[in-house]
């Protein structure tokens, strides 16, 4: 995984052509970037990125951002009972607990810890 200003990049090697491979994938655009040796991927995509955003700029469009911090997840209604449930409980909004339980989640499988933790 590679990161640049925000937009991340995976990485493939092509074993047929000799290359590596890359797309940024927190996108609907479609940015693809390749190279030869290591310091040549980390080249092209940070260009590709940089090349995307001036594109938006000439055109006077805003560059689609890689995250808002908002997410749609369609649950069962017993489920959705239960961590209801759970976060009232626990005095916390749904949107709040389920952060929470998120990020704890993401804390022990080797992610960005919680905030306020260090690992």
């Amino acid at each position: 995984m590679m990161e640049h200003r925000g937009y991340v990049g995976r990485v493939e090697y092509d074993d047929d052509a000799g290359v590596f491979c890359g797309e940024v994938l927190n996108l609907r655009d479609v940015i693809t970037f390749e190279g030869r040796t290591v310091a040549e991927l980390r080249k092209a995509f940070r260009d590709s990125v940089d090349d995307y955003l001036e594109f938006c700029a000439t055109r006077g469009e805003s560059p689609e951002k890689p995250y808002s911090g908002r997410f749609v997840v369609r649950i069962d209604t017993e489920l959705h009972k239960v961590i209801s449930t759970r976060a009232r409980l626990a005095g916390k909004s749904l949107n709040v607990w389920v952060r929470d339980v998120l990020r704890e989640s993401v804390g022990r499988s080797g992610g960005r810890p919680p905030e306020g933790r260090r690992t």
